[in-house]
């Protein structure tokens, strides 16, 4: 059968103070009237039903985004103790999976990101599924927008012939390049963008994992035989910490057999940071987006996401403000990468409260 991973315990600490520990980025409204995490659930309609949806997250995540996801259910949300990174979350998923069934086919999506066209995410994941069967590990390569050194890259090799949507071989997988060399890979035209979303079989991804990460599997397979009794909890509370930190690029994708990337022209974003956010809000004239009540005069090119309270700007331009009541940022746009620094900060400091 095939299944659908929601990977939802990232913090999103460059949209600090929207973002926080206890109100992650996946939880809030940051396009339209629905949450990421919402948004997420919503476009795997109707290729997935709800007992079909799993969600990797942390424990203190699992209420909140229930209640957003009400028909999930409960027990399809899978809870790590503490957060390893996407390749220990993706195997503790598998391990579940394979244990409700062997066979299955999993999706491993996400819940903070912002896809525009739907129906054909949706046509890419159901082109996806025969591939998968047939052992390959599948990434979906999105269409460059831009020569962005934000994201990695992924490019392709020879096509692989036979199935509904186009698919190649993957050549190589390119950690996130500086200006000059993105500008090169996309006007090569073989890369795309690599988003983290995967589809492949889940006996498959487990075989890589004990190839590639022999001590982790050998973790997930002491994790897997708690399953279903008493002591699974303890077993992975024990487990868990020991766990290496590790993605699911570095630690499996760069070096897996039978590679494949779908491309995808799906009007991506993962919703990043605060410019990233800028790009999916409509603009008045003077190039401003805003978000609650504003008053502006002779403002240019600013967001400013607010809350209940008014916010005034007059005679600036190229600023990012947001208003999370309890903690405000005002920042030039050309810095908002610096978010993160303002995050290690307080962490440094020991402001939590402001976490």
């Amino acid at each position: 059968m095939y299944y659908a991973l929601i990977m939802a315990g990232g913090s999103g600490t460059r949209l600090w103070p929207l973002s926080r520990r206890l109100r992650p980025k996946q939880a809030l409204k940051l396009v339209g009237e629905r949450t990421m995490f919402q948004h997420a659930v919503d476009r795997l309609a109707p290729l997935f039903r709800p007992q079909e949806i799993f969600v990797v997250t942390k424990a203190d995540y699992v209420t909140p985004l229930s209640a957003q996801a009400p028909d999930l259910p409960r027990t399809n949300f899978i809870v790590e103790p503490e957060g390893r990174g996407t390749a220990p979350a993706i195997g503790l998923a598998a391990v579940h999976l394979r244990h409700q069934d062997p066979e299955a086919v999993m999706a491993v999506l996400t819940a903070d990101h912002y896809i525009v066209d739907t129906a054909a995410f949706r046509q890419a994941l159901a082109a996806a599924q025969p591939l998968a069967q047939a052992g390959y590990l599948i990434t979906l390569g999105v269409k460059p927008a831009s020569p962005s050194t934000a994201y990695g890259y992924i490019q392709r090799a020879e096509a692989l012939e036979g199935w509904s949507l186009p698919a190649y071989r993957v050549a190589r997988f390119v950690e996130k390049p500086n200006r000059e060399a993105a500008e090169r890979l996309v006007a090569g035209g073989d890369h795309a963008w690599n988003a983290g979303m995967f589809i492949w079989r889940v006996d498959r991804i487990l075989e890589e994992l004990e190839r590639q990460m022999p001590a982790f599997f050998a973790q997930l397979c002491e994790v897997e035989a708690a399953l279903g009794t008493s002591g699974y909890a303890a077993t992975l509370g024990r487990l868990w910490p020991q766990v290496a930190e590790q993605t699911i690029d570095y630690g499996v994708m760069e070096g897996a057999r039978n590679v494949a990337v779908l491309p995808v022209d799906i009007g991506w974003s993962d919703v990043g940071s605060w410019t990233s956010l800028f790009e999916l809000l409509p603009v008045d004239s003077a190039g401003n987006a805003f978000t609650g009540p504003h008053l502006d005069l002779d403002t240019r090119d600013t967001l400013v996401v607010g809350g209940e309270r008014l916010i005034a700007t007059i005679g600036v331009d190229n600023l990012v403000i947001v208003d999370a009541g309890d903690a405000l940022l005002i920042c030039s746009r050309a810095r908002e990468q610096d978010v993160r620094r303002v995050v290690s900060q307080l962490k440094s400091d020991g402001l939590n409260q402001w976490l």
